[in-house]
């Protein structure tokens, strides 16, 4: 198996324990009787350690050359620290163990960016066709534990994850370092950072992953609530990952023919759109089908077009720094954000409130990318 084949490997297993973890542990916590707010605490700890973890972890990396070692560490780290949803159902044991957890999970995606990228050197348009095998795995583990909890009790996701977890580390140490980055720097890194291009797509990112909140922590118990069984809820989730999969697919073509500035405002014009239906139109199982193939656009294609503008605009001994960046400015501050707001708003407010304010996120995205990413730097971004 060649590189990409080893880093293909990779994504499959570290987002098919998202696609265990990130759908049904919120049901798990519920079963155990914790609150909303509790749950939202819980589920909102990996974007909290995602503020700061993977800039810690990336230094290590960018000056030392050390990515796959670290990765393979901070995930055997992993597997041990989520243990301990084994050993207790109470409140602080479960979140001291999910902080340890997530410490170390969130060391690895930023740098196996960044390892895929300088791998395809020249022509970043390949990512998504090996980026893509994580939306496979998410869609395998999703669609197998919605049909597994519509028979087997809710505590069989803990070691199906765990499981998931060990698949993960076993990939991991499969992979190989692309090369020194020595001589490749272009000045301080800070240099870049405060470009108003760099400034406004971080922006928009943050904005992006704070609307995705209220999805990533609530969805499948709004389902649920409506009547839904976890089966359905399975498949709507993999209907979203098979449209980002396709969109994966598309990107190259897509960004020849139309501007990654027109593609990053579809994207936030969509996730405007689709929130308001999956808050709005729960009971229309035809709307939520069509907000469910939106998630193409905000997520899919919002992430590879940033991935190719990062690519382009940081140079390789930069790479493991920006996506850890974008990883603690967008998925850690925007999604830790978006998930605690979720939680105050969703048993004060309803799920139509939480939504709708999701929808508002995403809406004062574009404006960032209407106004700071002009067409010939998110041109130059993909080609």
């Amino acid at each position: 198996m060649g590189q990409n084949g080893r880093l293909a490997a990779w994504y499959f297993w570290y987002f098919a324990f998202i696609g265990a973890f990130l759908p049904y542990f919120a049901l798990y916590l519920q079963s155990i009787g914790f609150s909303a707010g509790r749950i939202a605490v819980l589920m909102s700890l990996g974007q909290f350690m995602r503020l700061l973890a993977p800039l810690l972890w990336s230094w290590l990396a960018d000056s030392g050359g050390r990515r796959v070692r670290i990765v393979v560490a901070s995930t055997a780290a992993a597997v041990a620290s989520f243990s301990v949803v084994f050993l207790t159902q109470d409140f602080v044991g479960l979140l001291i163990g999910m902080a340890i957890l997530h410490f170390f999970w969130s060391a690895s995606l930023p740098l196996v960016e960044a390892l895929t990228l300088g791998h395809l050197a020249a022509e970043p348009e390949r990512y998504g066709r090996i980026r893509l095998w994580g939306s496979v795995g998410f869609v395998v583990t999703v669609m197998g534990v919605g049909f597994l909890l519509d028979s087997a009790p809710i505590g069989s996701l803990l070691w199906v994850s765990w499981v998931l977890l060990l698949g993960t580390l076993v990939s991991a140490l499969t992979l190989t370092e692309v090369g020194s980055n020595a001589g490749q720097f272009a000045g301080p890194i800070l240099e870049v950072l405060r470009q108003r291009k760099v400034v406004f797509l971080l922006g928009a990112g943050l904005l992006m992953s704070a609307a995705h909140g209220a999805l990533y922590v609530f969805y499948s118990i709004h389902l649920v609530a409506q009547g839904y069984g976890k089966t359905v809820v399975g498949l709507l989730w993999t209907l979203g990952v098979v449209a980002e999969i396709v969109v994966f697919l598309l990107m190259p073509r897509l960004s020849a023919r139309v501007s990654m500035r027109l593609i990053l405002l579809a994207c936030f014009a969509l996730a405007t759109l689709r929130f308001l239906l999956i808050g709005w139109a729960v009971e229309f199982i035809s709307l939520l089908v069509f907000a469910q193939l939106l998630h193409g656009a905000s997520f899919g294609a919002h992430h590879a077009a940033t991935m190719a503008a990062l690519n382009r605009w940081f140079v390789a001994g930069h790479q493991a720094r920006a996506q850890a960046l974008y990883g603690s400015t967008a998925y850690g501050a925007g999604g830790l954000g978006g998930a605690l707001l979720a939680g105050a708003l969703w048993e004060s407010a309803g799920p139509g409130i939480t939504f709708s304010a999701a929808s508002l996120l995403a809406l004062l995205g574009l404006i960032l990318v209407w106004h700071g990413v002009p067409d010939d730097s998110a041109d130059a971004a993909v080609r």
